[in-house]
């Protein structure tokens, strides 16, 4: 490429020139040297896609690999998303076509074949015409032009300022003629060529004849014809100025130039370069998509897949470097993503609360990790993977962490998780039956208030007990003010009775339940201490009621309950290996026994009978083995339902991410206004449309049932006093919604009808287990509100 002009050479007066010829004459001295290296005649070693160098040359050029793009893909291969700094594909010399190299040679470096690096004859020939002239004919040579790209790409890998050709000193000259010529002394000519090809700027971010053949012409390097060849090879010299989009004319002036060149010496006869030159461009403009915004499935798990490797030391020891290493070594990030699943879940999503016909605030994601491996099948997200305010557009994940391992110095864009709700009871009976306690134990379903002074048992806390605070005392109360009597834990469940969870964790340690759901990888999902927060230890916190908790780490629980009770680290990456061949280490599976296959397969027993009696009853699924619950909190602003099988655990959520207290209700979801919302009413009809494309993919096995003990029918726990009654009722929430949710007047198309689904406190059916005794039948119910 010719030297682009700088102040000291471009006086056009006669003392200006004078000073150039001065100046380049100073050159002279290491010219000689050129006349005398050998041209290196024998073919050296082929050079690698990844364009590395050899040991013997000198320090000056220093073992480097050309920034080639990042390609993420899915576990069966399929690409998710290109990633780049230099939009590169590197070739062979012998998938370049051979009009290509006629026509680069033909206008940068005609006597290439004929020089060792440095051309003595074009030099002075240049020198003569830039004194007479008053021009700035360059008269670097491809192998020096070469050397100039390699030291560019070295310093932007290294993250230090290069040195262009317009900046270029005397020393700078005498050192890149110095290395033109060890070049030539240990590649052949051929590699020389190919090297070229592959480091030179094109446009914009489009390096190498590759990337060029396909961005300009949508074809392969190899397949170039003539006037495509003249007029890549006109760009090297200028591919600002002679960008054929931005100025076509002067491309088509540059190119024709070149052409010109090709008749010239030799290359092509008159009838090719007059067919040639009255050729239009041409052009067939196909940019490669790059980054997670122009991904071609799953943007929110590219995101995620992003962040891991940026976070991680394995990938370099400063962010800086793991940045360059991302976009710039040419990796291969093999995923865990299962293409088929990620299509299911973002069609339900689409389906429920598609962007466009949905209020900005409402966000819904649907996450899927594989019990046993911990493996993240799936990462859906309702809003379109785009900066920017406008509606319908973020970038934010709904489904992960604030922070990898609540370190700050590692976020994963995430928002960080919403209040779980009832979802969360499920670590109560957990601890229930980890004591040894039966799921047919009767408790007090009744309204009731826990006075001031009340204690609960709570080993961590200071004095071992947790204690109420409230000069009026503590009364919760189930959705619609309902005074239920008594009931099974396991139709507490079920039926997700708010009084009943209180009356089961009343008789246990407060402590336990919150360190058993620690165990099974919940915490706080805003964790920004540099470590993964406890969730608090109190009772509202056993409805989901405090700290956010993110769908990632909801799914990581309920597949440890899948897998009896064998908790996995959520893994996103099977292996990583950049373009040179390096392999990088990624995490294994990393799986514990948390709490006993016997707990585990009460809890799977118990959500269970939410699919056969509670919200999940009317679930049109697929009817294989599933558990499930739902979860609502109490402002109604946060939803969710989370079902799973030994082969997949899903969370779906709904909810308000802009305004985590802002109920849902009245505002427009997929195109409908619902009155009031719950997890039945959306979250679960959404995942349940999932299941019926995605469920057969990964097909559970029947659960294995607990000990026939945590079955029994022990003695009825005693009634609480008449002084613990509440002396008055609180205020009542909202009424049941509506079975049928009042349509908005819009004339956008009315969404595809959801699957009937009961809300989450339907009518009680029979107890599963014959020893079970029957409890007091409630009410029909609408869905539970947690704390």
């Amino acid at each position: 490429m010719a030297a682009r002009k700088s102040p000291v050479f471009t006086t056009a007066t006669t003392f200006g020139r004078l000073l150039s010829f001065i100046g380049v004459s100073v050159l002279c001295g290491v010219l000689t040297a050129g006349l005398f290296v050998p041209m290196a005649a024998g073919a050296g070693s082929a050079a690698s896609a990844s364009i590395t160098f050899f040991d013997g040359l000198p320090a000056d050029l220093e073992r480097a690999t050309l920034a080639t793009p990042t390609r993420i893909v899915a576990s069966d291969d399929s690409l998710i998303a290109t990633l780049y700094e230099e939009n590169r594909q590197p070739v062979t010399f012998d998938q370049i076509s051979p009009h290509m190299v006629d026509a680069l040679l033909s206008v940068e470096d005609s006597r290439y074949y004929d020089h060792g690096g440095v051309d003595v004859q074009g030099i002075f020939g240049a020198i003569a015409s830039n004194v007479s002239s008053g021009t700035n004919r360059g008269a670097s040579t491809i192998t020096q032009q070469f050397v100039t790209n390699v030291l560019i790409n070295s310093a932007n890998e290294r993250g230090e300022e290069a040195t262009y050709s317009g900046s270029k000193g005397i020393s700078d000259k005498v050192r890149e003629i110095r290395l033109a010529i060890a070049v030539e002394n240990e590649m052949s000519k051929d590699e020389i060529l190919e090297g070229y090809f592959n480091i030179v700027p094109f446009t914009g971010n489009t390096y190498g004849v590759q990337a060029a053949s396909k961005y300009f012409f949508n074809k392969d390097a190899k397949d170039l014809n003539i006037q495509e060849s003249a007029l890549l090879a006109g760009l090297v010299n200028g591919p600002g100025y002679y960008d054929p989009q931005a100025f076509p004319e002067r491309a088509l002036e540059r190119r024709n130039l070149v052409l010109g060149e090709m008749l010239e010496n030799g290359k092509i006869d008159q009838a090719q370069y007059d067919a040639a030159a009255a050729s239009g461009l041409d052009l067939t403009i196909t940019p490669t998509k790059q980054g997670c915004v122009a991904a071609e499935q799953a943007p929110y798990f590219c995101s995620y897949v992003e962040r891991l490797i940026l976070n991680s030391e394995e990938f370099g020891e400063t962010e800086a470097e793991r940045r360059s290493v991302l976009y710039r070594s040419g990796l291969t990030i093999k995923t865990t993503l299962d293409p088929a699943v990620q299509q299911a879940a973002q069609d339900a999503v689409n389906e429920t609360a598609n962007p466009d016909t949905t209020a900005a605030e409402v966000g819904h994601s649907m996450i899927s990790l594989q019990p046993g491996t911990g493996n993240v099948l799936s990462m859906a997200q309702n809003t379109r993977y785009t900066p920017g305010d406008n509606p319908g557009d973020s970038v934010l994940n709904f489904n992960v962490d604030q922070f990898q391992d609540g370190d700050p110095d590692k976020p994963l864009d995430g928002v960080g998780g919403f209040q779980p709700g009832s979802t969360f009871k499920p670590f109560t009976v957990a601890a229930w039956v980890d004591a040894g306690k039966s799921l047919g134990t009767q408790l007090d379903g009744r309204k009731k208030t826990y006075p001031q002074g009340d204690r609960w048992t709570a080993s961590c806390l200071d004095g071992g007990a947790y204690v109420e605070g409230d000069a009026n005392g503590w009364t919760p109360q189930n959705y619609g003010d309902t005074n239920y009597g008594d009931a099974t834990v396991l139709r507490g469940l079920a039926q997700s009775l708010n009084t009943i969870t209180f009356s089961t964790a009343k008789q246990l340690d407060l402590c336990r339940i919150m360190e058993i759901a620690e165990s099974m990888g919940i915490h706080n999902g805003k964790s920004a201490s540099g470590e993964e927060e406890s969730l608090s230890v109190n009772p509202s916190a056993l409805i989901g009621g405090v700290e956010d908790v993110s769908p990632m780490a909801m799914a990581q629980a309920f597949a440890g309950f899948a897998a009896e009770g064998n908790v996995c680290e959520p893994r996103a990456l099977l292996e990583v290996t950049a373009a040179n061949g390096k392999t990088y280490n990624v995490p294994e599976p990393d799986c514990e026994q948390v709490i006993s296959k016997e707990t585990a397969r009460g809890v799977n027993y118990a959500t269970q009978e939410v699919m056969k009696s509670g919200s999940g009853s009317l679930l049109n699924y697929g009817g294989q083995p599933m558990a499930g619950k739902t979860g609502t909190n109490d402002s109604r602003s946060q939803t969710w339902f989370i079902g799973y099988n030994s082969g997949m655990a899903t969370a779906s959520w709904i909810g308000n991410w802009k305004a985590g207290t802002g109920s849902l209700s009245d505002l427009e979801i997929g195109g409908r206004i619902y009155p009031e919302v719950d997890g039945s009413l959306i979250a679960a009809p959404s995942w349940a449309r999932f299941m019926q494309q995605a469920g057969s993919l990964y097909p559970g096995e029947a659960f294995a049932n607990p000990p026939g003990n945590l079955l029994a029918n022990p003695t009825p726990s005693p009634s609480p006093t008449e002084s613990e009654e509440p002396e008055e009722e609180e205020e009542k929430p909202a009424p049941k919604p509506s079975a049928t949710p009042v349509p908005r007047p819009t004339t956008a198309p009315a969404p595809a009808p959801a699957p009937v689904v009961p809300s989450e406190d339907p009518e009680p059916e029979p107890e599963p287990a014959p020893s079970t005794p029957a409890a007091v039948v409630p009410k029909p119910s609408p869905p539970e509100t947690g704390s």
